[in-house]
Protein backbone atom coordinates (compact mmCIF):
# COMPACT_ATOMS: atom_id res chain seq x y z
CA UNK A 1 0.00 0.00 0.00
CA UNK A 2 0.86 3.90 -0.57
CA UNK A 3 0.10 5.41 3.34
CA UNK A 4 -0.48 9.24 3.28
CA UNK A 5 0.04 10.42 6.28
CA UNK A 6 -2.15 14.15 7.35
CA UNK A 7 -3.92 13.35 4.33
CA UNK A 8 -5.77 16.37 4.29
CA UNK A 9 -8.84 16.62 1.32
CA UNK A 10 -6.79 14.50 -1.13
CA UNK A 11 -3.98 16.17 -2.92
CA UNK A 12 -1.63 13.49 -3.27
CA UNK A 13 -4.50 10.84 -3.32
CA UNK A 14 -6.08 12.86 -6.16
CA UNK A 15 -2.42 12.75 -7.62
CA UNK A 16 -2.26 9.04 -7.15
CA UNK A 17 -5.91 8.22 -9.12
CA UNK A 18 -4.75 10.01 -12.05
CA UNK A 19 -1.73 7.64 -11.75
CA UNK A 20 -3.53 5.14 -11.79
CA UNK A 21 -2.96 3.66 -8.20
CA UNK A 22 -4.68 4.56 -4.66
CA UNK A 23 -3.11 5.23 -0.84
CA UNK A 24 -4.47 4.84 2.38
CA UNK A 25 -4.88 8.23 3.98
CA UNK A 26 -5.16 9.03 7.68
CA UNK A 27 -6.78 12.13 8.87
CA UNK A 28 -8.17 13.78 11.84
CA UNK A 29 -10.28 16.57 10.52
CA UNK A 30 -13.76 15.87 10.17
CA UNK A 31 -14.33 17.66 7.35
CA UNK A 32 -11.46 16.45 4.96
CA UNK A 33 -12.37 13.09 5.79
CA UNK A 34 -15.99 13.65 4.29
CA UNK A 35 -14.47 15.22 1.30
CA UNK A 36 -12.32 12.47 0.67
CA UNK A 37 -15.13 9.88 1.31
CA UNK A 38 -17.18 11.55 -1.36
CA UNK A 39 -14.10 11.49 -3.59
CA UNK A 40 -13.87 8.05 -3.64
CA UNK A 41 -10.65 8.02 -0.96
CA UNK A 42 -9.50 5.67 1.32
CA UNK A 43 -9.52 7.17 4.94
CA UNK A 44 -9.32 6.23 8.35
CA UNK A 45 -10.12 9.46 10.71
CA UNK A 46 -7.73 9.07 13.22
CA UNK A 47 -4.86 11.44 15.14
CA UNK A 48 -1.44 10.37 13.12
CA UNK A 49 0.38 10.86 16.50
CA UNK A 50 -1.49 8.02 18.34
CA UNK A 51 -1.97 5.37 15.75
CA UNK A 52 -0.28 2.28 15.82
CA UNK A 53 2.50 1.65 13.24
CA UNK A 54 2.24 -2.24 13.02
CA UNK A 55 -0.76 -2.52 11.00
CA UNK A 56 1.53 -1.32 7.80
CA UNK A 57 4.35 -3.21 8.66
CA UNK A 58 5.35 -5.67 5.93
CA UNK A 59 3.10 -3.83 3.74
CA UNK A 60 3.81 -0.53 2.83
CA UNK A 61 5.45 0.61 -0.79
CA UNK A 62 5.57 4.57 -0.26
CA UNK A 63 4.86 7.01 2.54
CA UNK A 64 3.90 10.53 1.88
CA UNK A 65 3.60 12.97 4.94
CA UNK A 66 2.58 16.91 4.96
CA UNK A 67 2.19 17.73 8.18
CA UNK A 68 0.22 20.62 9.19
CA UNK A 69 1.79 23.45 8.38
CA UNK A 70 -0.10 26.29 10.62
CA UNK A 71 3.06 26.63 13.44
CA UNK A 72 5.28 27.08 10.60
CA UNK A 73 3.23 29.04 8.26
CA UNK A 74 4.18 32.96 7.75
CA UNK A 75 0.14 33.93 7.56
CA UNK A 76 0.06 32.43 11.54
CA UNK A 77 2.89 32.96 14.84
CA UNK A 78 5.01 30.86 13.89
CA UNK A 79 5.75 29.31 17.07
CA UNK A 80 6.95 26.16 15.24
CA UNK A 81 10.36 27.88 14.46
CA UNK A 82 10.59 28.50 17.98
CA UNK A 83 10.16 24.90 18.95
CA UNK A 84 12.09 23.92 16.07
CA UNK A 85 15.30 22.35 18.65
CA UNK A 86 12.52 20.11 20.41
CA UNK A 87 11.20 18.84 17.10
CA UNK A 88 14.79 18.02 15.78
CA UNK A 89 14.93 16.00 19.02
CA UNK A 90 11.85 14.32 18.49
CA UNK A 91 13.16 13.41 14.73
CA UNK A 92 16.41 11.94 16.05
CA UNK A 93 15.47 10.33 19.28
CA UNK A 94 12.57 8.58 17.21
CA UNK A 95 15.20 7.48 14.43
CA UNK A 96 16.93 5.57 17.13
CA UNK A 97 13.82 3.88 18.51
CA UNK A 98 13.31 6.38 21.58
CA UNK A 99 9.42 8.08 22.21
CA UNK A 100 10.03 11.28 24.17
CA UNK A 101 7.37 12.96 22.88
CA UNK A 102 5.26 13.36 25.66
CA UNK A 103 7.61 15.66 27.22
CA UNK A 104 8.87 17.40 24.28
CA UNK A 105 5.39 18.00 23.16
CA UNK A 106 4.67 19.64 26.97
CA UNK A 107 7.80 21.92 26.54
CA UNK A 108 6.55 23.12 22.80
CA UNK A 109 5.21 26.84 22.67
CA UNK A 110 2.20 25.18 19.58
CA UNK A 111 1.26 21.72 20.21
CA UNK A 112 1.35 21.50 16.73
CA UNK A 113 5.09 22.08 16.18
CA UNK A 114 5.62 17.87 16.85
CA UNK A 115 3.75 16.83 14.49
CA UNK A 116 6.11 17.63 11.52
CA UNK A 117 8.45 14.82 13.80
CA UNK A 118 4.96 11.77 13.14
CA UNK A 119 6.55 11.14 9.89
CA UNK A 120 10.07 9.43 11.54
CA UNK A 121 8.21 7.61 13.86
CA UNK A 122 6.56 5.63 10.76
CA UNK A 123 9.58 5.65 9.17
CA UNK A 124 11.33 3.96 11.68
CA UNK A 125 8.63 1.22 12.34
CA UNK A 126 8.72 0.57 8.70
CA UNK A 127 12.86 0.59 8.20
CA UNK A 128 12.99 -2.50 10.90
CA UNK A 129 11.43 -5.07 7.61
CA UNK A 130 13.04 -2.79 4.94
CA UNK A 131 10.55 -0.69 3.98
CA UNK A 132 9.00 1.60 2.61
CA UNK A 133 10.90 2.01 -0.77
CA UNK A 134 9.88 5.54 -1.36
CA UNK A 135 9.04 8.90 0.59
CA UNK A 136 7.81 11.78 -0.87
CA UNK A 137 7.20 14.94 2.45
CA UNK A 138 5.74 18.51 1.27
CA UNK A 139 5.55 21.26 3.73
CA UNK A 140 5.95 25.09 3.82
CA UNK A 141 9.54 26.49 2.91
CA UNK A 142 10.80 27.48 6.87
CA UNK A 143 10.45 23.60 7.57
CA UNK A 144 13.83 22.97 4.77
CA UNK A 145 16.29 22.38 8.01
CA UNK A 146 13.99 19.82 9.10
CA UNK A 147 13.60 17.90 6.31
CA UNK A 148 17.72 18.12 6.13
CA UNK A 149 17.75 16.08 9.27
CA UNK A 150 15.39 13.87 7.54
CA UNK A 151 17.62 13.68 5.02
CA UNK A 152 20.61 12.66 6.86
CA UNK A 153 18.93 10.00 8.87
CA UNK A 154 17.47 8.39 5.57
CA UNK A 155 20.50 8.37 3.85
CA UNK A 156 21.98 6.57 6.67
CA UNK A 157 19.14 3.85 6.32
CA UNK A 158 20.38 3.37 2.60
CA UNK A 159 18.03 5.85 0.69
CA UNK A 160 18.57 8.21 -1.74
CA UNK A 161 17.13 11.52 -0.68
CA UNK A 162 16.69 15.29 -2.37
CA UNK A 163 15.47 17.81 -0.64
CA UNK A 164 14.37 21.53 -1.82
CA UNK A 165 11.95 24.49 -2.49
CA UNK A 166 9.74 24.19 -5.42
CA UNK A 167 7.39 26.25 -7.29
CA UNK A 168 3.95 25.00 -7.80
CA UNK A 169 3.90 27.24 -10.91
CA UNK A 170 6.56 25.75 -12.66
CA UNK A 171 4.85 22.42 -12.53
CA UNK A 172 1.19 23.49 -14.43
CA UNK A 173 -0.44 25.10 -11.37
CA UNK A 174 -2.14 28.27 -11.76
CA UNK A 175 -0.89 29.42 -8.43
CA UNK A 176 3.23 30.56 -7.48
CA UNK A 177 3.20 28.40 -4.12
CA UNK A 178 6.09 27.53 -2.90
CA UNK A 179 6.76 23.96 -0.54
CA UNK A 180 9.65 22.76 1.45
CA UNK A 181 9.86 19.06 -0.87
CA UNK A 182 12.13 15.94 0.72
CA UNK A 183 12.17 12.88 -1.79
CA UNK A 184 14.01 9.56 -1.15
CA UNK A 185 14.16 6.27 -2.62
CA UNK A 186 15.76 2.66 -2.08
CA UNK A 187 15.90 1.86 -5.52
CA UNK A 188 16.32 4.84 -7.82
CA UNK A 189 18.57 8.26 -7.69
CA UNK A 190 16.24 11.11 -5.66
CA UNK A 191 15.92 14.14 -7.79
CA UNK A 192 12.99 16.90 -8.43
CA UNK A 193 11.21 16.24 -11.26
CA UNK A 194 11.95 18.18 -14.26
CA UNK A 195 10.10 21.77 -14.61
CA UNK A 196 7.38 21.92 -17.13
CA UNK A 197 6.51 25.70 -17.36
CA UNK A 198 8.38 28.68 -16.85
CA UNK A 199 7.38 32.47 -16.49
CA UNK A 200 8.29 33.09 -19.60
CA UNK A 201 7.81 30.85 -22.42
CA UNK A 202 10.69 28.55 -23.47
CA UNK A 203 11.35 27.61 -27.59
CA UNK A 204 12.03 24.05 -28.31
CA UNK A 205 15.54 23.40 -28.56
CA UNK A 206 18.17 20.48 -29.82
CA UNK A 207 17.65 18.86 -26.39
CA UNK A 208 14.33 18.53 -26.53
CA UNK A 209 10.45 20.94 -26.01
CA UNK A 210 10.98 24.11 -24.27
CA UNK A 211 8.61 25.01 -21.18
CA UNK A 212 5.49 26.31 -21.53
CA UNK A 213 4.32 29.81 -19.74
CA UNK A 214 3.18 29.66 -16.14
CA UNK A 215 -0.65 28.89 -16.55
CA UNK A 216 -2.77 32.03 -15.50
CA UNK A 217 -5.94 32.02 -13.54
CA UNK A 218 -7.75 32.80 -16.18
CA UNK A 219 -6.92 29.59 -18.13
CA UNK A 220 -7.40 28.02 -15.54
CA UNK A 221 -10.41 29.21 -14.43
CA UNK A 222 -11.83 29.00 -18.44
CA UNK A 223 -12.15 33.03 -19.01
CA UNK A 224 -11.08 32.73 -22.24
CA UNK A 225 -8.57 34.30 -24.36
CA UNK A 226 -8.71 38.12 -22.22
CA UNK A 227 -8.24 36.73 -19.24
CA UNK A 228 -11.43 38.63 -17.89
CA UNK A 229 -12.85 37.08 -15.23
CA UNK A 230 -17.06 37.46 -15.19
CA UNK A 231 -17.41 38.18 -11.36
CA UNK A 232 -19.16 35.40 -9.28
CA UNK A 233 -22.00 35.71 -6.89
CA UNK A 234 -21.92 32.25 -5.82
CA UNK A 235 -19.84 31.41 -2.32
CA UNK A 236 -18.66 27.90 -1.22
CA UNK A 237 -21.41 26.77 0.79
CA UNK A 238 -23.62 27.27 3.94
CA UNK A 239 -23.67 25.70 6.82
CA UNK A 240 -23.57 21.86 6.96
CA UNK A 241 -22.27 22.66 2.99
CA UNK A 242 -25.48 23.28 1.95
CA UNK A 243 -25.43 26.13 -1.09
CA UNK A 244 -25.24 29.40 -0.13
CA UNK A 245 -26.30 31.64 -3.24
CA UNK A 246 -24.83 34.95 -2.71
CA UNK A 247 -21.92 35.73 0.02
CA UNK A 248 -21.75 38.97 1.79
CA UNK A 249 -22.31 41.64 0.06
CA UNK A 250 -22.58 40.27 -3.46
CA UNK A 251 -26.70 40.13 -3.22
CA UNK A 252 -26.49 44.55 -2.41
CA UNK A 253 -24.38 44.55 -5.37
CA UNK A 254 -26.21 43.00 -7.89
CA UNK A 255 -29.56 44.45 -6.22
CA UNK A 256 -27.99 48.01 -6.26
CA UNK A 257 -26.64 47.78 -9.70
CA UNK A 258 -30.24 46.09 -11.00
CA UNK A 259 -32.10 49.14 -9.19
CA UNK A 260 -29.58 51.45 -11.46
CA UNK A 261 -30.41 50.17 -14.12
CA UNK A 262 -26.82 49.41 -14.72
CA UNK A 263 -26.88 45.24 -14.46
CA UNK A 264 -28.54 42.90 -16.99
CA UNK A 265 -28.11 39.62 -18.16
CA UNK A 266 -25.63 39.03 -21.31
CA UNK A 267 -27.99 37.89 -24.41
CA UNK A 268 -26.24 34.54 -25.91
CA UNK A 269 -25.08 37.16 -28.74
CA UNK A 270 -22.39 38.87 -26.83
CA UNK A 271 -19.66 36.45 -26.71
CA UNK A 272 -19.86 35.17 -23.62
CA UNK A 273 -18.36 31.98 -22.75
CA UNK A 274 -20.13 29.39 -20.88
CA UNK A 275 -18.29 29.37 -17.64
CA UNK A 276 -16.92 25.69 -16.78
CA UNK A 277 -17.10 26.03 -13.41
CA UNK A 278 -20.71 26.40 -12.45
CA UNK A 279 -21.80 23.05 -13.38
CA UNK A 280 -25.32 23.87 -12.12
CA UNK A 281 -28.40 26.37 -11.16
CA UNK A 282 -26.33 27.06 -7.82
CA UNK A 283 -23.17 28.16 -9.84
CA UNK A 284 -24.22 30.69 -12.23
CA UNK A 285 -21.76 33.79 -12.55
CA UNK A 286 -23.94 37.54 -13.25
CA UNK A 287 -23.29 39.21 -16.48
CA UNK A 288 -22.00 42.28 -15.97
CA UNK A 289 -22.35 45.10 -19.04
CA UNK A 290 -19.37 46.27 -19.99
CA UNK A 291 -18.74 49.67 -22.26
CA UNK A 292 -18.79 48.37 -25.79
CA UNK A 293 -15.53 50.18 -27.09
CA UNK A 294 -15.03 51.60 -24.10
CA UNK A 295 -12.94 49.92 -22.18
CA UNK A 296 -9.62 47.69 -24.26
CA UNK A 297 -8.86 44.57 -23.58
CA UNK A 298 -5.87 45.19 -21.34
CA UNK A 299 -8.19 47.07 -19.07
CA UNK A 300 -10.61 44.41 -18.22
CA UNK A 301 -8.22 42.16 -16.43
CA UNK A 302 -9.54 41.88 -12.82
CA UNK A 303 -6.96 40.74 -10.23
CA UNK A 304 -6.95 38.17 -7.10
CA UNK A 305 -5.67 39.52 -3.60
CA UNK A 306 -4.73 36.69 -1.16
CA UNK A 307 -6.18 38.97 1.82
CA UNK A 308 -6.56 42.60 2.98
CA UNK A 309 -3.02 43.65 4.71
CA UNK A 310 -1.34 46.10 3.34
CA UNK A 311 1.20 43.70 1.67
CA UNK A 312 -1.60 41.19 0.14
CA UNK A 313 -0.42 39.61 -2.95
CA UNK A 314 -2.18 41.16 -5.74
CA UNK A 315 -1.71 39.44 -9.12
CA UNK A 316 -3.61 39.82 -12.29
CA UNK A 317 -6.32 37.00 -13.70
CA UNK A 318 -3.36 36.57 -16.86
CA UNK A 319 -0.69 35.35 -14.34
CA UNK A 320 -0.82 32.81 -11.82
CA UNK A 321 -2.11 33.26 -8.48
CA UNK A 322 0.02 34.33 -5.37
CA UNK A 323 -0.15 31.54 -2.30
CA UNK A 324 -4.02 30.39 -1.51
CA UNK A 325 -3.97 30.43 2.12
CA UNK A 326 -7.14 30.93 4.19
CA UNK A 327 -8.62 30.05 7.68
CA UNK A 328 -9.67 33.05 9.67
CA UNK A 329 -8.78 35.10 5.94
CA UNK A 330 -11.01 33.14 4.06
CA UNK A 331 -13.12 36.08 3.07
CA UNK A 332 -10.78 38.52 2.27
CA UNK A 333 -9.48 36.90 -0.73
CA UNK A 334 -11.19 38.72 -3.34
CA UNK A 335 -11.13 39.48 -7.11
CA UNK A 336 -10.54 43.04 -7.72
CA UNK A 337 -11.84 45.07 -10.80
CA UNK A 338 -9.68 47.45 -12.61
CA UNK A 339 -9.43 51.20 -11.83
CA UNK A 340 -11.87 53.27 -13.76
CA UNK A 341 -14.20 49.87 -15.31
CA UNK A 342 -17.48 51.04 -15.78
CA UNK A 343 -20.55 49.16 -16.87
CA UNK A 344 -22.90 50.10 -20.32
CA UNK A 345 -24.64 52.54 -18.14
CA UNK A 346 -21.31 54.16 -17.45
CA UNK A 347 -21.41 53.23 -13.63
CA UNK A 348 -18.09 51.95 -11.70
CA UNK A 349 -17.51 48.15 -11.81
CA UNK A 350 -18.28 46.25 -8.64
CA UNK A 351 -16.61 46.39 -5.69
CA UNK A 352 -13.81 43.43 -5.06
CA UNK A 353 -15.86 40.46 -5.20
CA UNK A 354 -14.97 37.78 -2.47
CA UNK A 355 -13.79 34.49 -4.20
CA UNK A 356 -15.64 30.72 -4.26
CA UNK A 357 -14.52 27.55 -3.07
CA UNK A 358 -14.51 25.99 -6.41
CA UNK A 359 -12.79 28.87 -8.32
CA UNK A 360 -9.82 28.70 -5.02
CA UNK A 361 -9.76 24.62 -5.67
CA UNK A 362 -9.37 24.94 -9.45
CA UNK A 363 -6.37 27.36 -8.77
CA UNK A 364 -4.74 24.65 -6.28
CA UNK A 365 -4.84 22.47 -9.24
CA UNK A 366 -8.43 20.25 -8.27
CA UNK A 367 -11.09 19.40 -10.10
CA UNK A 368 -13.69 22.24 -10.70
CA UNK A 369 -16.02 19.62 -9.47
CA UNK A 370 -14.46 18.20 -6.58
CA UNK A 371 -16.65 17.34 -3.80
CA UNK A 372 -15.62 19.83 -0.64
CA UNK A 373 -17.78 19.14 2.20
CA UNK A 374 -18.65 21.22 5.11
CA UNK A 375 -19.28 25.61 5.41
CA UNK A 376 -17.48 27.95 3.60
CA UNK A 377 -14.59 28.26 6.28
CA UNK A 378 -14.39 24.24 6.30
CA UNK A 379 -13.96 24.29 2.44
CA UNK A 380 -11.66 26.90 2.44
CA UNK A 381 -9.44 25.71 5.07
CA UNK A 382 -9.36 22.41 3.56
CA UNK A 383 -8.57 23.73 0.20
CA UNK A 384 -5.41 26.17 1.55
CA UNK A 385 -3.96 23.54 3.26
CA UNK A 386 -4.18 20.81 0.30
CA UNK A 387 -1.05 19.74 -1.16
CA UNK A 388 -1.84 21.09 -5.33
CA UNK A 389 -2.66 17.76 -6.84
CA UNK A 390 -0.72 18.71 -10.60
CA UNK A 391 2.51 19.58 -8.07
CA UNK A 392 2.05 16.04 -6.47
CA UNK A 393 1.60 14.25 -10.00
CA UNK A 394 5.21 15.09 -11.14
CA UNK A 395 6.95 14.34 -7.69
CA UNK A 396 5.13 10.71 -7.41
CA UNK A 397 5.50 9.88 -11.29
CA UNK A 398 8.99 8.75 -10.68
CA UNK A 399 8.82 6.27 -8.17
CA UNK A 400 5.67 4.72 -9.28
CA UNK A 401 7.27 4.55 -13.08
CA UNK A 402 4.97 6.50 -14.99
CA UNK A 403 5.85 9.40 -17.53
CA UNK A 404 3.40 12.45 -18.26
CA UNK A 405 2.36 13.32 -21.00
CA UNK A 406 2.97 16.97 -22.49
CA UNK A 407 -0.54 18.37 -20.97
CA UNK A 408 1.39 17.87 -17.94
CA UNK A 409 -2.28 15.68 -16.00
CA UNK A 410 -2.58 13.37 -18.73
CA UNK A 411 -0.24 9.96 -18.93
CA UNK A 412 1.78 9.46 -22.12
CA UNK A 413 2.28 5.87 -20.68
Amino acid sequence: MILDLFAGPGGWSRALSVLGVRDIGLEWDAWACKTRSAAGQLTIRTDVAKYPTWPFLGRTRGLIASPPCQAWSRAGKRLGLVDQPRVHQAVADLAAGRDTRDGLLAACRDPRSLLAAEPMRYLQALHTVGQPEWVAMEEVPDVLPLWAHYAAILRNWGFSVWYGILNSADYGVPQTRRRAILLASRTRTAAPPAPTHAQVAEPEHLFGPGRARWVSMASALGWGATDRPVPTVCAGGGPGGGPEPFPSGSRKTLTDARARGAWKTRSPHEGTRQDPLRGDEEHRSAGVPWAAGGVGTRDRSWSLRSNSQANATVRRADEPAGTLFFGHRANECVWVPPPNLRTAAGELAPEPIRITAREAGVLQSFPADYPWAGNKGQQFSQIGNAVPPRLAVHLLAPHLGKRLGPDDFALAA
